[in-house]
């Protein structure tokens, strides 16, 4: 399964960005939650799940959007299942390392 990422270094950190790939381009709405999940943001190129996962070890700011993506990144261990939000039934993720 392939999914969206964009890595880019802003200042000291790594940003990685992650999206199912059904989810670019589109607008999710929960209660006074407006997200968009934006091409400029998450569309570097398209990759599968397994290597956006993997490069999360190597970034310090971290955005996965999607079930197939956050579940991957809980099932590896790198996002606890509490910490999820679901935004029009759509699991959210961030990692901070500080």
């Amino acid at each position: 399964m392939d999914v969206y990422l964009n890595v880019r270094k802003v200042g000291k950190n790594v940003v990685l960005a992650v999206c199912d790939c059904d989810l670019l381009g589109k607008t999710l709405r929960e209660g006074k939650i407006v997200f968009r999940v934006k091409e400029e943001f998450y569309n570097g190129r398209k990759a599968t799940i397994d290597e956006a996962v993997g490069l999360i070890n190597n970034s310090t700011i971290v955005n996965l959007v999607g079930k197939n993506c956050v579940e991957r990144a809980i099932a590896q261990g790198y996002v606890h299942p509490e910490a999820v939000l679901k935004i029009e039934g759509v699991p959210h993720a961030q990692i901070m390392k500080l």
